[in-house]
Protein backbone atom coordinates (compact mmCIF):
# COMPACT_ATOMS: atom_id res chain seq x y z
CA UNK A 1 0.00 0.00 0.00
CA UNK A 2 1.37 3.41 -0.96
CA UNK A 3 2.23 5.92 1.73
CA UNK A 4 -0.15 8.47 0.19
CA UNK A 5 -3.02 5.97 0.30
CA UNK A 6 -2.30 5.23 3.96
CA UNK A 7 -2.29 8.90 4.89
CA UNK A 8 -5.52 9.55 2.98
CA UNK A 9 -7.13 6.59 4.75
CA UNK A 10 -5.95 7.78 8.17
CA UNK A 11 -7.08 11.37 7.58
CA UNK A 12 -10.50 10.13 6.42
CA UNK A 13 -10.84 7.95 9.51
CA UNK A 14 -9.82 10.82 11.80
CA UNK A 15 -12.27 13.27 10.20
CA UNK A 16 -15.09 10.71 10.37
CA UNK A 17 -14.38 9.84 13.97
CA UNK A 18 -14.10 13.48 15.08
CA UNK A 19 -17.42 14.24 13.35
CA UNK A 20 -18.98 11.25 15.11
CA UNK A 21 -17.69 12.45 18.48
CA UNK A 22 -19.02 15.98 17.87
CA UNK A 23 -22.45 14.63 16.90
CA UNK A 24 -22.54 12.35 19.93
CA UNK A 25 -21.55 15.14 22.30
CA UNK A 26 -24.13 17.44 20.72
CA UNK A 27 -26.82 14.78 21.00
CA UNK A 28 -26.04 14.12 24.65
CA UNK A 29 -25.93 17.85 25.40
CA UNK A 30 -29.33 18.45 23.76
CA UNK A 31 -30.91 15.55 25.66
CA UNK A 32 -29.46 16.71 28.97
CA UNK A 33 -30.69 20.26 28.34
CA UNK A 34 -34.16 18.99 27.42
CA UNK A 35 -34.39 16.84 30.57
CA UNK A 36 -33.24 19.75 32.72
CA UNK A 37 -35.76 22.14 31.10
CA UNK A 38 -38.59 19.68 31.71
CA UNK A 39 -37.51 19.31 35.31
CA UNK A 40 -37.29 23.09 35.78
CA UNK A 41 -40.76 23.61 34.29
CA UNK A 42 -42.26 20.96 36.58
CA UNK A 43 -40.63 22.53 39.64
CA UNK A 44 -41.66 26.09 38.72
CA UNK A 45 -45.23 24.94 38.09
CA UNK A 46 -45.26 23.08 41.41
CA UNK A 47 -43.98 26.09 43.36
CA UNK A 48 -46.55 28.41 41.77
CA UNK A 49 -49.38 25.99 42.55
CA UNK A 50 -48.10 25.71 46.12
CA UNK A 51 -48.09 29.50 46.53
CA UNK A 52 -51.67 29.75 45.17
CA UNK A 53 -52.89 26.99 47.51
CA UNK A 54 -51.26 28.65 50.53
CA UNK A 55 -52.91 31.94 49.62
CA UNK A 56 -56.34 30.31 49.10
CA UNK A 57 -56.07 28.40 52.37
CA UNK A 58 -55.40 31.61 54.26
CA UNK A 59 -58.42 33.30 52.63
CA UNK A 60 -60.75 30.36 53.30
CA UNK A 61 -59.58 30.08 56.90
CA UNK A 62 -60.18 33.78 57.55
CA UNK A 63 -63.60 33.81 55.86
CA UNK A 64 -64.62 30.77 57.85
CA UNK A 65 -63.71 32.56 61.09
CA UNK A 66 -65.63 35.66 59.98
CA UNK A 67 -68.73 33.69 59.07
CA UNK A 68 -68.67 31.88 62.40
CA UNK A 69 -68.57 35.21 64.25
CA UNK A 70 -71.54 36.64 62.24
CA UNK A 71 -74.93 36.23 64.05
CA UNK A 72 -77.14 34.69 61.41
CA UNK A 73 -79.61 33.52 64.01
CA UNK A 74 -81.42 36.84 64.44
CA UNK A 75 -85.04 36.05 65.35
CA UNK A 76 -86.54 38.60 63.01
CA UNK A 77 -84.50 37.28 60.15
CA UNK A 78 -85.40 33.73 61.07
CA UNK A 79 -89.14 34.49 61.02
CA UNK A 80 -88.79 36.34 57.76
CA UNK A 81 -86.90 33.49 56.29
CA UNK A 82 -89.56 31.04 57.49
CA UNK A 83 -92.31 33.09 55.86
CA UNK A 84 -90.33 33.33 52.69
CA UNK A 85 -89.77 29.60 52.78
CA UNK A 86 -93.51 28.92 53.26
CA UNK A 87 -94.36 31.26 50.47
CA UNK A 88 -91.66 29.70 48.38
CA UNK A 89 -93.15 26.27 49.02
CA UNK A 90 -96.54 27.53 47.79
CA UNK A 91 -94.94 28.89 44.63
CA UNK A 92 -93.13 25.63 44.13
CA UNK A 93 -96.43 23.78 44.43
CA UNK A 94 -98.07 26.04 41.86
CA UNK A 95 -95.09 25.67 39.59
CA UNK A 96 -95.30 21.92 39.78
CA UNK A 97 -99.00 21.98 38.87
CA UNK A 98 -98.23 24.24 35.96
CA UNK A 99 -95.53 21.87 34.84
CA UNK A 100 -97.99 18.99 34.89
CA UNK A 101 -100.55 20.96 32.85
CA UNK A 102 -98.13 22.48 30.36
CA UNK A 103 -99.51 20.33 27.53
CA UNK A 104 -102.97 21.87 27.84
CA UNK A 105 -103.78 24.17 24.93
CA UNK A 106 -105.14 27.20 26.87
CA UNK A 107 -104.28 28.78 30.24
CA UNK A 108 -106.12 31.85 31.49
CA UNK A 109 -105.09 33.77 34.68
CA UNK A 110 -107.58 35.90 36.60
CA UNK A 111 -106.68 39.19 38.32
CA UNK A 112 -110.02 39.60 40.11
CA UNK A 113 -108.77 38.14 43.37
CA UNK A 114 -106.10 40.69 44.27
CA UNK A 115 -102.45 41.42 43.42
CA UNK A 116 -100.95 38.09 44.56
CA UNK A 117 -100.41 36.84 41.09
CA UNK A 118 -97.50 34.69 39.85
CA UNK A 119 -95.87 37.71 38.22
CA UNK A 120 -95.99 39.70 41.41
CA UNK A 121 -94.69 36.75 43.39
CA UNK A 122 -91.78 36.32 40.97
CA UNK A 123 -90.84 39.98 41.26
CA UNK A 124 -91.07 39.73 45.03
CA UNK A 125 -88.77 36.71 45.17
CA UNK A 126 -86.26 38.33 42.79
CA UNK A 127 -86.19 41.40 44.97
CA UNK A 128 -85.61 39.32 48.11
CA UNK A 129 -82.82 37.44 46.32
CA UNK A 130 -81.14 40.73 45.38
CA UNK A 131 -81.40 41.95 48.96
CA UNK A 132 -79.95 38.73 50.37
CA UNK A 133 -77.17 38.69 47.76
CA UNK A 134 -76.35 42.33 48.46
CA UNK A 135 -76.30 41.63 52.19
CA UNK A 136 -74.02 38.61 51.79
CA UNK A 137 -71.75 40.46 49.39
CA UNK A 138 -71.49 43.34 51.84
CA UNK A 139 -70.52 40.93 54.59
CA UNK A 140 -67.93 39.26 52.38
CA UNK A 141 -66.56 42.61 51.18
CA UNK A 142 -66.19 43.79 54.74
CA UNK A 143 -64.53 40.50 55.72
CA UNK A 144 -62.10 40.64 52.79
CA UNK A 145 -61.31 44.29 53.55
CA UNK A 146 -60.59 43.47 57.19
CA UNK A 147 -58.51 40.43 56.05
CA UNK A 148 -56.39 42.54 53.71
CA UNK A 149 -55.91 45.21 56.36
CA UNK A 150 -55.06 42.76 59.10
CA UNK A 151 -52.76 40.62 56.93
CA UNK A 152 -50.46 43.60 56.34
CA UNK A 153 -49.79 43.84 60.06
CA UNK A 154 -49.65 40.09 60.74
CA UNK A 155 -46.36 38.32 61.19
CA UNK A 156 -45.61 35.81 58.44
CA UNK A 157 -45.48 32.95 60.93
CA UNK A 158 -49.12 33.69 61.81
CA UNK A 159 -50.27 33.62 58.21
CA UNK A 160 -48.76 30.29 57.12
CA UNK A 161 -49.04 26.88 58.70
CA UNK A 162 -45.57 25.51 57.89
CA UNK A 163 -46.56 21.93 58.59
CA UNK A 164 -49.36 22.34 56.07
CA UNK A 165 -46.92 24.04 53.67
CA UNK A 166 -44.61 21.03 53.86
CA UNK A 167 -47.45 18.63 52.98
CA UNK A 168 -48.75 20.83 50.15
CA UNK A 169 -45.29 21.22 48.61
CA UNK A 170 -44.53 17.51 48.76
CA UNK A 171 -47.90 16.50 47.27
CA UNK A 172 -47.78 19.10 44.49
CA UNK A 173 -44.25 18.08 43.50
CA UNK A 174 -45.29 14.42 43.32
CA UNK A 175 -48.35 15.30 41.26
CA UNK A 176 -46.07 17.05 38.78
CA UNK A 177 -43.73 14.06 38.56
CA UNK A 178 -40.92 15.47 40.73
CA UNK A 179 -39.95 12.79 43.25
CA UNK A 180 -36.42 13.86 44.14
CA UNK A 181 -35.48 14.58 47.77
CA UNK A 182 -35.56 18.28 48.54
CA UNK A 183 -35.20 20.82 51.29
CA UNK A 184 -36.76 24.27 51.38
CA UNK A 185 -36.76 27.51 53.29
CA UNK A 186 -38.83 30.70 53.45
CA UNK A 187 -36.87 33.96 53.25
CA UNK A 188 -37.67 37.65 53.10
CA UNK A 189 -36.49 40.17 50.52
CA UNK A 190 -33.17 40.59 52.27
CA UNK A 191 -32.54 36.85 52.24
CA UNK A 192 -33.09 36.39 55.97
CA UNK A 193 -34.47 32.96 56.78
CA UNK A 194 -38.00 33.02 58.18
CA UNK A 195 -38.46 29.27 58.25
CA UNK A 196 -36.29 26.31 57.40
CA UNK A 197 -37.44 22.72 56.91
CA UNK A 198 -36.19 20.08 59.33
CA UNK A 199 -35.22 17.50 56.67
CA UNK A 200 -31.66 16.28 57.11
CA UNK A 201 -30.35 16.26 53.55
CA UNK A 202 -26.75 16.84 52.60
CA UNK A 203 -26.62 20.19 50.88
CA UNK A 204 -24.80 21.00 47.66
CA UNK A 205 -25.03 24.74 47.33
CA UNK A 206 -25.47 25.59 43.69
CA UNK A 207 -27.38 28.56 42.33
CA UNK A 208 -28.60 26.45 39.40
CA UNK A 209 -30.34 24.07 41.83
CA UNK A 210 -32.20 26.73 43.85
CA UNK A 211 -35.77 27.48 42.77
CA UNK A 212 -37.59 30.52 44.16
CA UNK A 213 -41.29 31.49 44.22
CA UNK A 214 -42.98 34.45 45.88
CA UNK A 215 -45.60 33.45 48.43
CA UNK A 216 -48.97 35.25 48.12
CA UNK A 217 -48.15 36.19 44.50
CA UNK A 218 -51.33 38.28 44.02
CA UNK A 219 -50.50 40.44 47.02
CA UNK A 220 -48.51 43.64 46.57
CA UNK A 221 -46.72 44.15 49.86
CA UNK A 222 -43.39 45.43 51.07
CA UNK A 223 -43.15 42.43 53.40
CA UNK A 224 -42.93 39.85 50.63
CA UNK A 225 -41.61 36.37 51.38
CA UNK A 226 -40.15 33.79 49.04
CA UNK A 227 -40.24 30.01 49.04
CA UNK A 228 -36.83 28.58 48.05
CA UNK A 229 -36.47 24.89 47.19
CA UNK A 230 -33.25 22.99 46.48
CA UNK A 231 -32.77 19.51 45.00
CA UNK A 232 -29.32 18.18 46.02
CA UNK A 233 -29.52 15.15 43.70
CA UNK A 234 -30.65 17.02 40.60
CA UNK A 235 -27.40 16.46 38.67
CA UNK A 236 -27.43 12.75 39.50
CA UNK A 237 -31.03 12.58 38.29
CA UNK A 238 -30.09 14.15 34.95
CA UNK A 239 -27.11 11.80 34.54
CA UNK A 240 -29.25 8.75 35.34
CA UNK A 241 -31.83 9.95 32.85
CA UNK A 242 -29.11 9.73 30.19
CA UNK A 243 -28.45 6.03 30.88
CA UNK A 244 -30.19 5.12 27.63
CA UNK A 245 -27.35 6.87 25.83
CA UNK A 246 -24.72 4.75 27.62
CA UNK A 247 -24.63 2.00 24.93
CA UNK A 248 -23.88 4.56 22.24
CA UNK A 249 -21.07 6.01 24.35
CA UNK A 250 -19.61 2.53 24.87
CA UNK A 251 -19.83 1.85 21.16
CA UNK A 252 -18.03 5.13 20.51
CA UNK A 253 -15.23 4.06 22.85
CA UNK A 254 -15.02 0.66 21.13
CA UNK A 255 -14.83 2.38 17.74
CA UNK A 256 -12.05 4.64 19.07
CA UNK A 257 -10.06 1.61 20.30
CA UNK A 258 -10.56 -0.21 17.00
CA UNK A 259 -9.58 2.94 15.11
CA UNK A 260 -6.39 3.34 17.17
CA UNK A 261 -5.54 -0.33 16.85
CA UNK A 262 -6.13 -0.19 13.08
CA UNK A 263 -3.75 2.76 12.71
CA UNK A 264 -1.08 0.95 14.74
CA UNK A 265 -1.50 -2.19 12.62
CA UNK A 266 -1.33 -0.17 9.40
CA UNK A 267 1.96 1.45 10.40
CA UNK A 268 3.38 -1.84 11.65
CA UNK A 269 2.42 -3.60 8.44
CA UNK A 270 3.91 -0.75 6.45
CA UNK A 271 7.12 -0.98 8.46
CA UNK A 272 7.27 -4.78 8.11
CA UNK A 273 6.60 -4.49 4.42
CA UNK A 274 9.51 -2.06 4.03
CA UNK A 275 11.76 -4.30 6.11
CA UNK A 276 10.84 -7.38 4.10
CA UNK A 277 11.49 -5.52 0.87
CA UNK A 278 14.89 -4.49 2.19
CA UNK A 279 15.50 -8.09 3.26
CA UNK A 280 14.66 -9.44 -0.18
CA UNK A 281 16.83 -6.83 -1.87
CA UNK A 282 19.68 -7.50 0.52
CA UNK A 283 19.34 -11.27 0.16
CA UNK A 284 19.26 -10.98 -3.63
CA UNK A 285 22.39 -8.88 -3.57
CA UNK A 286 24.13 -11.30 -1.20
CA UNK A 287 23.20 -14.32 -3.33
CA UNK A 288 24.61 -12.79 -6.51
CA UNK A 289 28.20 -12.81 -5.25
CA UNK A 290 28.56 -16.54 -4.39
CA UNK A 291 26.52 -17.58 -7.41
CA UNK A 292 28.67 -15.51 -9.76
CA UNK A 293 31.84 -16.84 -8.09
CA UNK A 294 30.71 -20.48 -8.44
CA UNK A 295 29.64 -19.80 -12.04
CA UNK A 296 33.02 -18.28 -12.85
CA UNK A 297 34.86 -21.20 -11.21
CA UNK A 298 32.85 -23.74 -13.21
CA UNK A 299 33.58 -21.84 -16.44
CA UNK A 300 37.29 -21.91 -15.62
CA UNK A 301 37.13 -25.67 -15.19
CA UNK A 302 35.48 -25.98 -18.60
CA UNK A 303 37.83 -23.52 -20.35
CA UNK A 304 40.55 -25.47 -22.21
CA UNK A 305 42.83 -22.46 -22.15
CA UNK A 306 43.08 -22.54 -18.38
CA UNK A 307 45.83 -24.78 -17.17
CA UNK A 308 44.66 -27.66 -15.05
CA UNK A 309 47.65 -27.58 -12.70
CA UNK A 310 47.19 -28.88 -9.13
CA UNK A 311 47.53 -25.33 -7.77
CA UNK A 312 44.82 -24.02 -10.11
CA UNK A 313 42.45 -26.84 -9.34
CA UNK A 314 43.05 -26.39 -5.60
CA UNK A 315 42.32 -22.68 -5.88
CA UNK A 316 39.13 -23.22 -7.91
CA UNK A 317 37.87 -25.94 -5.55
CA UNK A 318 38.53 -23.70 -2.55
CA UNK A 319 36.52 -20.89 -4.16
CA UNK A 320 33.64 -23.27 -4.86
CA UNK A 321 33.77 -24.63 -1.31
CA UNK A 322 33.84 -21.20 0.34
CA UNK A 323 31.05 -19.80 -1.80
CA UNK A 324 28.97 -22.91 -1.19
CA UNK A 325 29.39 -22.35 2.55
CA UNK A 326 28.21 -18.78 2.09
CA UNK A 327 25.15 -19.98 0.21
CA UNK A 328 24.45 -22.54 2.94
CA UNK A 329 24.73 -19.84 5.57
CA UNK A 330 22.26 -17.62 3.73
CA UNK A 331 19.83 -20.50 3.28
CA UNK A 332 20.12 -21.16 7.02
CA UNK A 333 19.13 -17.54 7.69
CA UNK A 334 16.08 -17.89 5.45
CA UNK A 335 15.12 -21.08 7.28
CA UNK A 336 15.51 -19.25 10.57
CA UNK A 337 13.10 -16.63 9.33
CA UNK A 338 10.56 -19.41 8.63
CA UNK A 339 10.70 -20.32 12.32
CA UNK A 340 8.85 -17.08 13.19
CA UNK A 341 5.87 -18.00 11.04
CA UNK A 342 5.13 -21.15 13.05
CA UNK A 343 2.85 -20.99 16.07
CA UNK A 344 3.53 -24.51 17.31
CA UNK A 345 6.77 -25.59 18.97
CA UNK A 346 9.56 -26.59 16.58
CA UNK A 347 11.85 -28.13 19.20
CA UNK A 348 12.86 -31.75 19.58
CA UNK A 349 14.15 -31.68 23.13
CA UNK A 350 16.20 -34.28 24.93
CA UNK A 351 18.19 -34.44 28.14
CA UNK A 352 21.66 -32.88 27.75
CA UNK A 353 24.49 -31.45 29.84
CA UNK A 354 24.81 -27.72 29.17
CA UNK A 355 28.45 -27.53 30.27
CA UNK A 356 29.47 -30.28 27.86
CA UNK A 357 27.53 -28.67 24.96
CA UNK A 358 29.12 -25.25 25.55
CA UNK A 359 32.57 -26.83 25.80
CA UNK A 360 32.11 -28.42 22.37
CA UNK A 361 30.84 -25.14 20.86
CA UNK A 362 33.77 -23.11 22.23
CA UNK A 363 36.24 -25.72 20.96
CA UNK A 364 34.85 -25.45 17.43
CA UNK A 365 34.60 -21.66 17.55
CA UNK A 366 37.99 -20.99 19.11
CA UNK A 367 39.76 -21.31 15.76
CA UNK A 368 37.80 -18.37 14.28
CA UNK A 369 38.52 -16.26 17.35
CA UNK A 370 42.22 -17.08 17.47
CA UNK A 371 42.60 -16.28 13.77
CA UNK A 372 41.55 -12.69 14.61
CA UNK A 373 43.83 -12.48 17.65
CA UNK A 374 41.06 -13.11 20.16
CA UNK A 375 40.67 -15.42 23.16
CA UNK A 376 37.82 -17.44 24.67
CA UNK A 377 37.53 -18.05 28.40
CA UNK A 378 35.09 -20.63 29.83
CA UNK A 379 33.83 -20.64 33.44
CA UNK A 380 31.53 -23.65 33.64
CA UNK A 381 30.51 -23.35 37.31
CA UNK A 382 27.01 -24.87 37.08
CA UNK A 383 26.84 -28.04 39.19
CA UNK A 384 23.33 -28.96 38.02
CA UNK A 385 23.60 -28.56 34.24
CA UNK A 386 21.08 -31.16 33.04
CA UNK A 387 18.30 -29.64 30.93
CA UNK A 388 15.85 -30.56 28.21
CA UNK A 389 17.04 -28.80 25.07
CA UNK A 390 16.99 -29.07 21.31
CA UNK A 391 20.67 -29.61 20.47
CA UNK A 392 20.57 -28.12 16.98
CA UNK A 393 18.63 -24.94 17.78
CA UNK A 394 20.30 -24.30 21.14
CA UNK A 395 23.71 -24.74 19.53
CA UNK A 396 22.65 -22.14 16.95
CA UNK A 397 21.69 -19.78 19.79
CA UNK A 398 25.13 -19.96 21.44
CA UNK A 399 26.87 -19.81 18.07
CA UNK A 400 24.91 -16.73 16.97
CA UNK A 401 25.76 -14.83 20.18
CA UNK A 402 29.43 -15.73 19.89
CA UNK A 403 29.48 -14.86 16.18
CA UNK A 404 27.92 -11.45 16.91
CA UNK A 405 30.62 -10.83 19.52
CA UNK A 406 33.24 -11.58 16.90
CA UNK A 407 31.63 -9.49 14.14
CA UNK A 408 31.00 -6.43 16.32
CA UNK A 409 34.49 -6.25 17.80
CA UNK A 410 36.85 -3.43 16.85
CA UNK A 411 39.83 -4.88 18.75
CA UNK A 412 41.22 -8.23 19.88
CA UNK A 413 38.18 -10.12 21.16
CA UNK A 414 38.05 -11.28 24.77
CA UNK A 415 35.05 -13.61 24.96
CA UNK A 416 33.92 -15.10 28.28
CA UNK A 417 31.34 -17.88 28.64
CA UNK A 418 30.06 -18.71 32.10
CA UNK A 419 27.46 -21.11 33.54
CA UNK A 420 26.05 -21.10 37.05
CA UNK A 421 22.99 -22.24 38.97
CA UNK A 422 20.34 -20.01 40.43
CA UNK A 423 17.63 -21.87 42.33
CA UNK A 424 16.36 -24.53 39.89
CA UNK A 425 17.59 -22.69 36.79
CA UNK A 426 20.84 -22.63 34.89
CA UNK A 427 22.26 -19.29 33.73
CA UNK A 428 24.50 -19.01 30.67
CA UNK A 429 26.29 -15.69 30.13
CA UNK A 430 28.28 -14.64 27.06
CA UNK A 431 30.32 -11.47 27.57
CA UNK A 432 32.58 -9.62 25.13
CA UNK A 433 34.65 -6.44 24.94
CA UNK A 434 33.18 -5.23 21.65
CA UNK A 435 31.76 -1.92 20.51
CA UNK A 436 28.67 -2.24 22.72
CA UNK A 437 25.07 -1.29 22.03
CA UNK A 438 23.47 2.12 22.47
CA UNK A 439 20.76 2.37 25.17
CA UNK A 440 18.13 3.35 22.59
CA UNK A 441 18.84 0.14 20.67
CA UNK A 442 18.83 -2.21 23.67
CA UNK A 443 15.01 -2.28 23.79
CA UNK A 444 14.77 -3.35 20.14
CA UNK A 445 17.67 -5.74 19.60
CA UNK A 446 15.37 -8.77 19.74
CA UNK A 447 12.93 -7.43 17.15
CA UNK A 448 12.73 -9.23 13.82
CA UNK A 449 14.67 -7.51 10.99
CA UNK A 450 16.00 -4.83 13.36
CA UNK A 451 19.69 -4.05 12.91
CA UNK A 452 21.79 -2.05 15.36
CA UNK A 453 23.95 0.73 13.99
CA UNK A 454 27.59 -0.42 13.82
CA UNK A 455 29.20 3.02 13.83
CA UNK A 456 32.56 2.86 12.06
CA UNK A 457 32.22 -0.85 11.24
CA UNK A 458 31.01 -1.09 7.64
CA UNK A 459 31.88 -4.72 6.92
CA UNK A 460 29.18 -6.28 9.08
CA UNK A 461 26.48 -7.95 7.00
CA UNK A 462 23.24 -9.53 8.11
CA UNK A 463 19.47 -9.51 7.94
CA UNK A 464 18.43 -8.60 11.48
CA UNK A 465 17.22 -12.12 12.25
CA UNK A 466 19.93 -13.51 14.53
CA UNK A 467 18.86 -12.08 17.89
CA UNK A 468 15.16 -12.44 17.06
CA UNK A 469 15.86 -16.12 16.37
CA UNK A 470 17.79 -16.40 19.66
CA UNK A 471 14.89 -14.83 21.59
CA UNK A 472 12.34 -17.21 20.06
CA UNK A 473 14.39 -20.37 20.67
CA UNK A 474 15.11 -19.41 24.30
CA UNK A 475 11.43 -18.70 24.86
CA UNK A 476 10.55 -22.09 23.33
CA UNK A 477 12.86 -23.64 25.95
CA UNK A 478 10.70 -21.94 28.65
CA UNK A 479 13.55 -19.59 29.38
CA UNK A 480 14.41 -15.90 29.15
CA UNK A 481 17.26 -13.75 27.87
CA UNK A 482 18.44 -10.29 28.86
CA UNK A 483 21.17 -8.01 27.57
CA UNK A 484 23.45 -5.49 29.27
CA UNK A 485 25.76 -3.25 27.29
CA UNK A 486 27.84 -0.08 27.34
CA UNK A 487 29.27 1.67 24.32
CA UNK A 488 32.98 0.94 23.71
CA UNK A 489 33.09 -1.36 26.74
CA UNK A 490 31.22 -4.49 25.73
CA UNK A 491 28.02 -6.49 25.83
CA UNK A 492 26.75 -9.30 28.03
CA UNK A 493 23.88 -11.68 27.15
CA UNK A 494 22.43 -13.82 29.95
CA UNK A 495 20.24 -16.84 29.14
CA UNK A 496 18.12 -18.46 31.86
CA UNK A 497 16.57 -21.88 31.26
CA UNK A 498 15.02 -24.38 33.70
CA UNK A 499 17.04 -27.40 34.74
CA UNK A 500 15.73 -30.92 34.39
CA UNK A 501 14.64 -30.85 38.03
CA UNK A 502 12.65 -27.72 37.42
CA UNK A 503 10.96 -29.34 34.38
CA UNK A 504 9.89 -32.28 36.54
CA UNK A 505 8.38 -29.91 39.11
Amino acid sequence: MKRTTIYILIISMIVTFVALIILQIRYISINAEMIENQFNESVDRSLFQTAILVEENEALQYLGEVLERTDFRDKKNILLNEKENDFGKTIDSVSKNLELDKNKPFIRLSTRHGNATIEETSRYLQEKFRQNFSRSKTILDQAVFRWLKESENKDFNQRVNFEELDNILENVLQNNGVELPFYYSVVDKQGNIIYKCTKEIHKHENNNNVYSQKLFPSEDSNRAAFLQVTFPTKQNFIIKSLNLLLPSVLMLIVILLIFTYAIIIIFKQKQLNNIKNDFVNNMTHELKTPISSISLASQMLQDPSVGKTPQTLSHISKVIRDETKRLGFMVEKVLQMAVFEKDTSILKVREMQINLLIKEITTNFSLKVSNKGGQITSKLNATNDLALIDEVHFTNVIFNLMDNALKYSDKDLLLTLETRNEKDNILISIEDNGIGIHKDDLKRVFEKFYRVSTGNLHNVKGFGLGLAYVKKIVTEHKGSIKVESELNIGTKFTITIPTLKNYEL
